[in-house]
């Protein structure tokens, strides 16, 4: 993951939204005016220059939703417009991805967020540390279709309240995509210790992927 960023501190509620479709066409007419910036930009490894203006992009079409710039799958980036699997912005982050233009080799474009190919080779950078997701450790287990979890780190101890809830998260994001993270876990945990019988993240996407494709 190459940049993320969170609408923490949203412009206030406007008098009037604009219906999704009204909304995704004027994200993209703008976002293509703004591409050669954000472009220029990630080439130059400074993302932050283009954060307000994509902050206020994604903003038009509806203040609640978060976006990301991520390595891409298929392209170069991939832009990310997710509503974190709240069922009051589906229609606005379905119309985003209906007007969404076709991929090419730059761009690929995703409305959650999606799994990366291997979560073990991603290193998170929370200030002066550097967390790697090789070393987290899950707890699983399954009731009713759901699994709830426990996640442990080593760093754990050395992280404030704020970083041990992102990274109690985020490997679970990363690791399923937010959509499958949203069907399939249930209740999640902070472990302080690390637990018996732990799996790490690729076994752990193993184990909820089964219960997708065979749900009994």
């Amino acid at each position: 993951m190459s940049w993320f960023r969170r609408r923490t501190e949203p412009d206030p509620q406007p008098v009037h939204l604009p219906n999704p479709s009204e909304a995704a066409v004027g994200f993209w007419q703008r976002w293509f005016d703004l591409l050669p910036t954000v472009s220029a930009a990630l080439g130059d490894g400074e993302p932050h220059r283009v954060e307000n203006e994509l902050c206020e992009l994604v903003g038009s079409i509806h203040p609640d939703l978060h976006f990301s710039l991520e390595r891409g799958h298929r392209a170069i980036y991939a832009l990310v417009v997710s509503g974190q699997e709240d069922p009051r912005l589906r229609p606005y982050t379905d119309a985003w991805m209906a007007a969404a233009p076709p991929e090419d080799m730059i761009w690929e474009y995703h409305d959650s967020v999606p799994p990366v190919p291997d979560p073990t080779e991603v290193t998170v950078n929370l200030g002066a540390k550097r967390v790697r997701l090789a070393d987290v450790r899950v707890v699983a287990q399954v009731a009713d279709g759901l699994v709830d979890v426990a996640v442990f780190h080593p760093l754990f101890a050395d992280l404030d309240d704020a970083q041990r809830r992102t990274m109690t998260f985020l490997p679970l994001d990363v690791t399923l995509g937010e959509r499958l993270a949203g069907e399939r876990l249930g209740r999640v945990e902070t472990a302080a210790a690390e637990p018996e019988g732990t799996i790490d993240l690729l076994e752990f996407r193993e184990l909820v992927r089964g219960l997708t494709e065979d749900p009994s």
